[in-house]
């Protein structure tokens, strides 16, 4: 007989199938109304409020008041204009990729990448506002770029401040991997030369969408693994390791280094909820909040998708 655990998710149920031989991954929380999202990131707002941004022409918003139901906010960028990033987009610039949402000292950070579709011409810019409201964005410039030949991209960015209040930001797709570069607070440009390695799959294996939390003594370093963008052919899946050290090494549950391709499954495509990935994790007065798209089996529509986090002996687990 079919056993189902319950859990509570924001207000929904999340519903877990315990059968042996069927997948203990926990299918996304119920969210509603807007519900349509890719490459999500989300931030808790000084009025206990949520606000995601996610790819899009022009950089798509959303809000929330109890991270259920979701309504459409308008754009970063009105009428989804971005000149600035023509170098990288070609044509086509107002097609934006890969928020990273953040507030810190009193307004919104929002790193954001520049490029088209498997190509390295890239870079990750910088805008900010000071009430996240759609239009109210200024744009900063470019924080990292990468060209043609370079071994690493430059998309994917999210930024992190570490225990000692240093800031860092991540970011990286295929190639030879993830990378870690220091950011300066007073600019949220990049500050100095040095770049660290954190994580790859080597030979360009598929690997991107860095995210770095920190829980209790460790960073934990997320990534997404396999292929994003088929829709329900999309074999991402989310994966994570832990470092006492921001910048590595990074090891998986079964201490194979992130750099060797280690990495923890945390979620992958299950029943109808196929390619779950490019993840981003916030905390919340409840939970720690994991948030990512996945692809509706029935037509392909890449969809929000929220999970809460527990942790097992320090190693995170979505319910």
């Amino acid at each position: 007989m079919l056993s189902l655990w319950k859990l509570v998710l924001g207000g929904a149920l999340a519903v877990v199938s315990m059968t042996p031989g069927v997948s203990a991954y926990p299918n996304p929380g119920a969210v509603t109304g807007s519900t349509f999202a890719h490459d999500p990131t989300v931030v808790k707002t000084p009025n206990g409020q949520y606000l995601m941004a996610y790819t899009a022409p022009g950089i798509a918003l959303k809000t929330s008041t109890d991270r259920t139901r979701w309504n459409d906010a308008g754009l970063v960028w009105n009428n989804a204009n971005a000149p600035w990033t023509a170098p990288y987009t070609g044509s086509n610039n107002a097609n934006l990729w890969a928020p990273d949402l953040s507030y810190r000292n009193g307004k919104y950070y929002l790193y954001y990448s520049a490029s088209t579709f498997g190509s390295r011409k890239s870079a990750i810019f910088l805008a900010t506002s000071t009430t996240g409201a759609a239009g109210s964005w200024t744009n900063h410039g470019v924080v990292i770029e990468t060209n043609a030949n370079s071994a690493y991209n430059a998309i994917d960015p999210n930024l992190i401040v570490d225990a000692q209040g240093k800031w860092w930001l991540s970011f990286g797709s295929f190639g030879n991997g993830i990378k870690l570069i220091s950011i300066n607070p007073s600019t949220g440009l990049r500050s100095g030369s040095g770049m660290t390695d954190i994580a790859s799959r080597g030979s360009g294996g598929a690997i991107e969408a860095p995210v770095i939390t920190r829980h209790g003594n460790f960073y934990y370093l997320w990534v997404s693994f396999d292929l994003c963008c088929k829709a329900a052919a999309s074999t991402y899946n989310i994966r994570v390791g832990r470092s006492s050290n921001i910048q590595g090494p990074y090891l998986d549950r079964d201490g194979k280094n992130m750099m060797s391709g280690g990495g923890t499954l945390v979620l992958a495509s299950h029943g109808a909820y196929r390619g779950p990935g490019h993840n981003a994790v916030f905390t919340d007065n409840d939970a720690d909040v994991l948030v990512y798209h996945y692809y509706r089996q029935l037509d392909g529509e890449a969809q929000l998708g929220i999970n809460l986090l527990k942790y097992d002996d320090g190693w995170p687990i979505a319910y």
